[in-house]
């Protein structure tokens, strides 16, 4: 298996700085409206897959992948309500995650599924063919 680096969104600000400090105060990360998936990339032969981590979800209903321009989308939604004894707790949020699909990414045949908290997207890969141009340049005297 092949990792490679996450590749972030256009336009997020720092989300390498921001991944870190959460680690160093995970309970501050809702004050910062951090809502980040944490993914992991691999290319394994003619596949790129990317695993998103979100437990507590329904996969059916919670869950929109999509793929546009060369970005594949992961969003979803979690609304969580614990209660016990007269108290009641609430998780909820509302997380995105593009990450640059590699060259030769197919749109067909992109399958989706979820298992254990883990969403697995994987996209079928051929052979990147890129289109060189030759451009004649011409004399300007």
């Amino acid at each position: 298996m092949n990792l490679l680096p996450a590749r972030h969104r256009p336009g997020s600000l720092l989300p390498d700085l921001t991944d870190w400090w959460n680690a160093f105060t995970p309970g501050l990360a809702p004050v910062f409206g951090n809502h980040m998936l944490r993914v992991e990339e691999s290319l394994t032969g003619d596949h790129y897959v990317v695993r998103a981590e979100i437990p507590g979800i329904d996969p059916a209903k919670d869950v929109e992948v999509s793929v546009h321009a060369g970005l594949l989308t992961i969003k979803a939604e979690r609304t969580e309500t614990h209660e016990e004894k007269g108290h009641s707790e609430f998780n909820y949020g509302v997380f995105e995650r593009t990450v640059s699909l590699p060259q030769g990414a197919k749109d067909e045949g992109i399958e989706a599924s979820y298992a254990t908290g883990i969403l697995t997207v994987s996209v079928p890969v051929g052979e990147s063919k890129e289109k060189v141009t030759r451009v004649d340049v011409k004399s300007g005297e």
